[in-house]
């Protein structure tokens, strides 16, 4: 059965959120075609019309991934958000460093979900990564206060902070619970004062 050009778009589609997502809450080598096909909805054998190989998916789905932004200021009155850069900036790291985003990697970060299998997946998705990496500098920049050499640093300290602590939380989550809360409540602490209080 011919499949029509829009409706082999929105399959493409599909497979590129769904291994954006699996990749995130599984990593790059622990979800398979078939997998991803399965929760796109198609058959695995289907994903070759539109990818030459899982690693050229693999690279697309990563900079799909960074889609997601740790701009949506879950908690904050918008009004508050509009006039208020520092508690934006607060907002931004408690929503980063949340259980709420510790618990579902699927649909956060990608930093932190994929940076140790980036690194090891070569140059070419190193530089998807990199891509990607440099474009939530960007999306943070807008809510640091400062000039333009002094808020890239701030940002790249907080970034690698939550990143990092992000990362651990969640290492730890299952084995300790109360260090993986202490690990998101501390770093939420000492990156506050970067939001003004």
């Amino acid at each position: 059965m011919k499949v029509s050009k829009a409706q082999a778009a929105e399959n493409r589609e599909g497979i590129v959120d769904a291994a954006a997502r699996l990749y995130r809450e599984k990593g790059l080598e622990g979800v398979g075609v078939a997998e991803i096909t399965r929760d796109a909805g198609l058959t695995h054998g289907g994903l070759y019309r539109h990818f030459a190989s899982k690693d050229a998916l693999a690279r697309e789905a990563c900079l799909r991934a960074f889609d997601w932004t740790i701009t949506p200021l879950e908690g904050l009155d918008a009004a508050d958000a509009d006039g208020d850069p520092a508690a934006r900036l607060r907002a931004l790291v408690h929503s980063y460093l949340s259980a709420n985003h510790r618990d579902h990697p699927g649909d956060g970060c990608p930093a932190a979900a994929l940076a140790t299998d980036a690194a090891r997946a070569g140059p070419e998705m190193s530089e998807v990564f990199a891509q990607g990496v440099e474009r939530n500098i960007q999306r943070f920049m807008e809510v640091v206060q400062g000039d333009d050499a002094s808020k890239r640093a701030q940002t790249i300290v907080a970034l690698s902070s939550m990143v990092g602590a992000l990362a651990l939380a969640r290492a730890t989550a299952a084995g300790n619970p109360a260090l993986s809360e202490e690990i998101l409540a501390t770093l939420r602490a000492q990156l506050a004062p970067l939001g003004g209080g």
